[in-house]
């Protein structure tokens, strides 16, 4: 029989988790595609194509796109607003965890935080008084159009998106020049944003750091957005903005993702398994270390393990399926819940005809779900070894999205013998239940039966 996947995640919850709210909705229909992840991507970065993105900025240079349409700067407008803060204040936000105010001024970066709640009074003084700018973490979690956004783009990069909006009144500077350890995209949605981008002293950087004016040199880009703009710039680019003297405030969303998600990150995820599983076949791999090891340096040491990781590559040149399965349950545990307008239980409470040995059946929410291979969590049945694992987000809390609250993973696990069968399910628009490459019709109706209730696949 199956089993549950564990719960997992260590993170603690920084304050309390501000009640959920809508704040008015986007004006009039969106000019970005919904129909699909790729077609929301095409729409995000048009005129441009995706594949001329990819070939000669992704990664490698930024990409400033100046548009004059007032249909997008509309829309643009309309994702958030300086005026949507009072709203959000009177449900209980806080300082820290949700907003941070604060002002870069002659090389020094000052903070003008409270302790506990945000009140929207004290917060406009500071705007207006001492020319503060207003980050608000995660908005996604309060504008379902940015979450109608953000999600799209987590099934498009399969990656973690999140979002930040900064608000800084005429002639202000938030944040000192700096870099950051994401992919970023700047929308401006009110005003106008003075920008001025550096090379990078660390390309693709892993890290987000503050860099000293004095070290970045001139600028590589300067220009200014207006509402509609979109800005593009790789993880590593030195960056700072501000607002011009004279003009209205402005307002500019970040949304950033590919945090953590380098071929780096992926090897140390996919080699833990194939260690694991060479160790079985291998018993120079399961041989002690030498005595006292730990306590001395050796030579020797670095020459043995060349030869272990020669020996690996070798046996990684013939697998088939390499699995990352601590990468895939973090992303699925942690991103958003698929977009829904209507009522949120057909997300998590199974509904349609159930599931028998005569059923044809399709999977649901395929973006959603990710298929993966790990060790046996369950330490009281060592013997079944590795494990088949579906992880999918339709229970994840929007609220919590990127704040680095606990979080658990949803889905189910099953023995390896059921990887063919859920595959047969993946890979096919639809399949009858008696075909499934299973042994018995116990385990097909069991399998089917497990999907179903997760709500992760219907009778057709």
């Amino acid at each position: 029989m199956p089993k549950k996947a564990r719960p997992a995640g260590d993170g603690k919850e920084e304050g309390p988790v501000p009640k959920q709210v809508k704040v008015e909705a986007a004006c009039g229909p969106s000019p970005l595609n919904f129909d699909s992840p790729s077609g929301l991507f095409e729409s995000f970065i048009s005129p441009i194509q995706t594949e001329t993105f990819f070939k000669e900025f992704w990664e490698q240079k930024p990409l400033l796109i100046q548009r004059d349409d007032p249909a997008l700067a509309t829309y643009y407008q309309s994702l958030f607003r300086l005026s949507d803060l009072e709203s959000l204040c009177s449900w209980g936000i806080y300082y820290g965890r949700d907003v941070n105010v604060c002002r870069y001024v002659q090389g020094k970066k000052k903070v003008f935080n409270k302790d506990g709640r945000v009140h929207f009074l004290q917060l406009r003084q500071d705007f207006d008084q001492k020319r503060a700018t207003i980050q608000f973490h995660q908005p996604q979690r309060f504008k379902d159009e940015l979450w109608r956004v953000q999600e799209k783009l987590e099934c498009y990069f399969g990656s973690l998106v999140g979002s930040n909006v900064y608000i800084t009144p005429a002639g202000a500077q938030g944040l000192p020049p700096h870099y950051d350890d994401v992919e970023v995209f700047i929308l401006q949605l009110e005003g106008e944003k003075h920008w001025r981008l550096y090379q990078p002293t660390v390309p693709l950087a892993r890290e987000y750091s503050v860099e000293a004016e004095d070290r970045i040199g001139r600028p590589t880009h300067e220009f200014t957005l207006k509402p509609g703009d979109l800005l593009y710039f790789p993880r590593g680019t030195i960056h700072q903005a501000d607002t011009p003297e004279g003009l209205a405030h402005s307002t500019h969303l970040t949304i950033s993702t590919y945090q953590r998600s380098s071929w780096g990150d992926f090897l140390l995820d996919t080699i833990s398994g194939l260690v694991f599983d060479t160790a079985k076949a291998d018993v120079a791999l399961r041989a002690g270390i030498p005595r006292q090891l730990l306590l001395v340096e050796s030579t020797a040491v670095a020459t043995k393990l060349s030869g272990f990781l020669r020996m690996l590559a070798d046996r990684m040149e013939g697998t088939k399926e390499l699995h990352s399965p601590d990468m895939k349950e973090d992303f699925a545990m942690n991103r958003l819940p698929p977009y829904y307008t209507g009522d949120r239980a057909e997300l998590v409470v199974p509904g349609g005809e159930l599931p028998g040995l005569d059923s044809t059946v399709r999977l649901q929410f395929r973006d959603h779900v990710v298929l993966t291979v790990g060790p046996n969590q369950d330490l009281s049945d060592e013997t079944q070894g590795r494990m088949v694992y579906v992880y999918h987000s339709l229970q994840n809390r929007r609220d919590t999205h990127m704040m680095g609250n606990e979080t658990e993973s949803h889905g189910l696990r099953f023995p390896l013998s059921y990887m063919d069968a859920l595959k047969q399910i993946w890979n096919s628009s639809a399949i009858s239940v008696k075909d499934l490459k299973l042994t018995t019709d116990e385990e097909k109706q069991n399998l089917v039966l497990s999907l179903w209730t997760e709500c992760l696949i219907q009778v057709v």
